[in-house]
């Protein structure tokens, strides 16, 4: 019998692997992006909630002690000065557990993301 654990296949499973806290940060960073971009699909990528509208959106997970949000190295350029008091990395920004998330500067990024997939839709 094989005890290892199954990768989540949807968000509520992602979510459901972590204690409560955690999955109250989850559900807000999910609701956010999902009022920011109510037409984006909900999806598991990478190992992470991923939300897709004309390709992947963006991603969001949680870690020891942060709540990594990937909106794409475009989505973090574009609010670099906004986004300076997180840690980071290319395509990646960290929300720590002891501060609350930034929930508008969340959904302008989507909104952001959600502009570009667009453009890119109306190119092809």
């Amino acid at each position: 019998m094989d005890n290892a654990k199954q990768a989540p296949t949807t968000i509520d499973e992602y979510i459901a692997q972590f204690p409560d806290d955690v999955q109250e940060r989850l559900q807000t960073m999910r609701a956010t992006i999902h009022a920011a971009a109510p037409d984006a699909t909900e999806a598991i990528a990478y190992g992470m909630p991923t939300f897709r509208f004309n390709g992947n959106l963006v991603h969001f997970g949680a870690f020891k002690s942060h709540i990594g949000f990937y909106p794409t190295p475009n989505g973090l350029d574009e609010f670099k000065a906004r986004l300076a008091v997180y840690k980071g990395a290319k395509g990646s920004v960290q929300f720590p557990f002891d501060q609350p998330l930034p929930l508008e500067l969340v959904t302008d990024i989507v909104k952001f993301r959600l502009a570009e997939n667009s453009q890119k839709k109306k190119k092809k």
